[in-house]
């Protein structure tokens, strides 16, 4: 029976090893699929749609390697009459068990898939691949082939490009274990030159993944407002008894306790904000190195020193920590001068926690009948919103770049493809004068507790950054 043909179909071929498992997961954002650096693991076609608005609008179908590619060419040779050979070849073997796995991979072809070969270009071509590349030139079906180059390593590649370009519409260097959201969309599109009937169907794929993926981003800043608002205006208080506070000992360890607890509160926000992100951009498998700045405490010195602001925005930071304390900055100097960087050294004193040397919050204490309230927050360091920011920012640009295929990837081959950059400060930074005010009048409302009426330049503001990311790869340097 052959497949519906209201959407594009495409079956993921090659010899085993090539990498066909970590392309799948790439271009469908799926993790879950099992991917193995030994070679055979794929041993049956498994079939992954990739679902948009409750529609799938295209279809990828990982498929076992060749088994028999020369028993399956010399029959193709001998039977070069028949209209559709992958089907027939099908239909002649299925009872075959020693043709079970070329069946297959067959089977989708013959049913009216498309076809994408995947080749690791890092290796030297073998008669084997010749033969293979040349039994899926004669199925007659649209083909496009992709060389997985995971290395530095091209002394190959122009052989691979010769040999697959007499037999493919489309030939694509792709590498599927650091392959950006507009890379992927580069591929989709090349794959409308494989047959110009696919053309609309295809135009139609490429819309629907555009607009999803700007709702995501839109979702994404709307995730990332909602931490700066929430961790900004966040306040902790409990009340403790007289009786443990005689001491000086005992206020001190109700201080640590009081401050530890917001702490914590702010590091949960976090938490929070980072399990959206990561399902927004759909990871289930999110790995870290060990020596991540997204890794590392958000209020450790490790993260201050990373993620450092420079004096500008220390700054206009004090805007927000002016309005918590209740002095007031002009806006319209805000930035040109550093008086209130100044200010806000002398307004910290009392306050308790510290990042990069500044009071993180100060801590209020009522005594009342029996019991003393502690309340402490909202954070009045004026590094602190800038340092969320960019730091949110940065775990959403690994989100968003972050190969769903990449599980397989060999991170320490000292020839791998290396990343392109992304550092692991200045989002914020680089933005205009400006537009650093509108994130300060928002850092300024939100410790308040109260709407800022500009919100929707914030969240454009934001949504400009991610996009921005969304163009690069996160680099190894970056410690990510």
């Amino acid at each position: 029976m052959a497949l519906e043909i209201d959407i594009p179909r495409l079956a993921i071929m090659g010899h085993p090893n090539a990498g066909k498992s970590s392309v799948v997961a790439t271009l469908t954002e799926n993790d879950r699929i099992a991917i193995d650096k030994r070679a055979g693991t794929t041993t049956e076609s498994d079939f992954y749609p990739v679902i948009i608005d409750g529609q799938t609008v295209i279809e990828f179908i990982d498929t076992p390697g060749f088994q028999n590619p020369s028993a399956i060419l010399e029959w193709f040779q001998a039977h070069g009459d028949l209209p559709d050979l992958a089907g027939a070849f099908v239909q002649a073997h299925r009872d075959d068990p020693l043709f079970a796995h070329d069946c297959a991979l067959l089977a989708p072809v013959g049913a009216g898939a498309g076809i994408i070969l995947v080749v690791d270009g890092s290796k030297r071509i073998k008669e084997k691949d010749r033969i293979e590349i040349e039994l899926l030139r004669l199925t007659a079906r649209p083909r496009m082939a992709i060389l997985n180059n995971l290395t530095n390593q091209p002394r190959h590649l122009h052989q691979w490009q010769d040999a697959l370009n007499k037999a493919f519409n489309s030939v694509r260097e792709f590498n599927a274990h650091r392959a950006t959201y507009a890379e992927r969309i580069k591929l989709l599109s090349a794959l409308k030159n494989i047959d110009q009937r696919w053309e609309p169907r295809l135009e139609q794929t490429i819309d629907a993944f555009a607009r999803d993926w700007e709702r995501r981003t839109d979702q994404a800043a709307t995730t990332i407002l909602e931490l700066l608002r929430e961790s900004l205006g966040y306040r902790y208080s409990q009340c403790i008894k007289n009786s443990l506070l005689v001491f000086k000992s005992g206020q001190a360890r109700a201080k640590a306790q009081v401050m530890q607890s917001f702490g914590d509160g702010l590091r949960a926000l976090e938490a929070k904000a980072q399990g959206q992100i990561r399902a927004n951009f759909r990871h289930n498998v999110w790995n870290l190195a060990p020596d991540s700045i997204l890794g590392q405490d958000l209020l450790s010195e490790e993260v201050n020193k990373a993620l450092g602001i420079s004096r500008s925005q220390l700054a206009l930071a004090g805007i927000a920590a002016g309005a918590a304390s209740g002095a007031t900055i002009d806006l319209a100097t805000a930035g040109t001068s550093l008086g209130a960087a100044a200010f806000l050294g002398a307004a910290a004193g009392g306050a308790l926690g510290y990042m990069g040397g500044r009071a993180l919050a100060k801590l209020d204490i009522e005594k009342d009948a029996g019991t003393q309230r502690f309340t402490v927050g909202p954070v009045a360091n004026p590094k602190f919103p800038f340092i969320l920011l960019d730091r949110i920012i940065l775990y959403s640009a690994r989100a968003m770049n972050w190969s769903h295929g990449r599980q397989a990837a060999d991170e320490d081959a000292p020839d791998r493809v290396a990343d392109k950059e992304i550092t692991a400060k200045g989002f914020t930074e680089a933005l205009s004068l400006p537009q650093q005010r509108e994130l300060a009048r928002f850092f300024s409302a939100a410790r308040r507790g109260k709407f800022y009426d500009r919100e929707d330049s914030c969240r454009e503001l934001i949504k400009g950054i991610l996009r921005d990311v969304a163009e690069a790869r996160i680099d190894s340097r970056a410690n990510l």
